[in-house]
């Protein structure tokens, strides 16, 4: 195999997909590790210790929050009514957690990898005891590469109210085969109820764009910026399941995960986000409704939030489907088969499966949509009930931002040629 002559491909590619998608048999050279001495690496999800499903009008009211924006009035009183006990808090079955063990300052924690924040931020001996039970925490005093960022705070402030706060540490930081020697660790010195509320991590990696990273005075990288010069391709890919783990590659794309071609579209990163523009949706076998709208693709959202037109044309096609004021959303009964769902993006359709818009069982017969309403939301969010169904790469080839889309594998696949991490207990 002519080793840089690929590679040299593959990047030109990258590059010039938004023009037309791109042919992934073209690519698969990428992922040959350690290109020039550059890093290529695999880490792969572990099933989170504790599985604590929040009602899911709280998990609307938490996404609400992160984008401070302003929920709907009804969303607001099933959140209310569920937190006074006259509402059922617990799905009974619900998609599982997932989440990554990253060492940080030589201590393993189980992080969730969020595109739709810019912060590294753990749960520290800094906290009040009371507030680290149940987590793993960076403790910085027992590493030897923790130094303090004299001066530096960062804050999460969230428009219900909610809080997290802490100091700063640049630290050393390893995910998969990859270290950044001094990374901008946000340690925890205290957070709000809502963020105890969720026993399943032990914190975060943001893996959006630096540029809404929260510390301050002196604005900090995320993971990705600092570690991207090193990789062999500035570029990561989620390939998320439901049902099971799924996996995050770092620097190379494989192509034993994907099938068919993958179809790239520009990337409004000013906005901080992976924000990018869709062409339309179609509900089942119907027409394709061609109406764009702007949306940005957040493994840290479990819904699907759209404008309201696509959701009501779903959910009219779901016997006994509808907006349930008790519960702050659509649902339907459980015994209902659910049509498949179509996003279009870059000209071609990428199908979430009828299977997959049940997000949650709520009672013996009623089921809660994974497909909600983007009201109060600046933007539509695409979360893991979307990309749960795909496979996507988050690209900067080329100093350009563009996101990836194409069909995920289904069949046997076979091992990706980068260094391979697999998360275990």
């Amino acid at each position: 195999m002519h080793f840089n002559s690929h590679f040299a491909l593959a990047a030109s590619l990258i590059s010039s997909a938004l023009a037309s998608p791109v042919d992934v048999n073209s690519k698969r050279a990428v992922s040959i590790a350690d290109i020039k001495g550059k890093k290529t690496f695999s880490i792969q999800q572990v099933l989170a210790k504790k599985q604590q499903m929040q009602a899911p009008a709280l998990s609307m009211m938490k996404t609400y929050a992160k984008f401070s924006a302003s929920p709907p009035t009804q969303l607001k009183a099933a959140a209310a009514a569920i937190q006074a006990g006259t509402v059922q808090a617990t799905p009974e079955n619900y998609d599982m957690s997932y989440l990554c063990p990253v060492s940080v300052g030589g201590q393993t924690l189980n992080l969730n990898f969020d595109s739709g924040s810019a912060d590294l931020w753990v749960y520290s001996t800094l906290q009040p005891s009371s507030q680290q039970s149940g987590h793993s925490v960076y403790d910085p005093s027992k590493s030897s590469n923790s130094q303090l960022l004299v001066g530096n705070t960062w804050s999460i402030k969230y428009g219900d109210g909610s809080t997290a706060s802490g100091n700063v540490y640049a630290d050393k930081v390893v995910v998969g085969s990859v270290t950044a020697t001094s990374q901008a660790v946000e340690a925890a010195t205290s957070v709000s109820s809502s963020f105890l509320a969720d026993v399943n991590n032990d914190g975060l990696v943001g893996l959006s764009f630096s540029n809404i990273n929260t510390v301050s005075p002196n604005q900090q990288k995320t993971f990705f910026d600092t570690v991207k010069s090193s990789l062999a391709l500035p570029l990561w890919t989620a390939n998320l399941k439901k049902g099971a783990p799924g996996s995050y590659d770092f620097g190379y794309i494989d192509s034993s995960k994907y099938s068919g071609k993958i179809t790239y579209v520009s990337v409004n990163s000013a906005s901080g986000f992976w924000q990018f523009t869709a062409d339309g949706y179609q509900v089942g076998s119907s027409s394709t409704v061609s109406s764009s709208f702007t949306a940005i693709a957040d493994t840290g959202t479990s819904l699907m939030y759209l404008p309201s037109s696509s959701v009501t044309a779903y959910w009219a096609q779901v016997t006994g489907s509808g907006y349930d004021s008790n519960q702050g959303g659509y649902t339907f009964p459980c015994s209902s088969a659910l049509p498949d769902f179509n996003v279009v993006v870059g000209g071609n359709k990428f199908t979430v499966p009828g299977s997959y818009m049940n997000y949650a069982q709520i009672s013996y017969t009623t089921c809660f949509g994974g497909l909600q309403q983007n009201t109060g939301l600046s933007f539509s969010i695409l979360g893991d009930i979307f990309l749960k169904s795909q496979f996507m790469v988050f690209s900067e080839v080329g100093g350009q931002a563009t996101l990836g889309f194409a069909a995920p594998y289904n069949g046997t696949t076979g091992e990706g040629d980068g260094d391979e991490w697999e998360c275990e207990d």
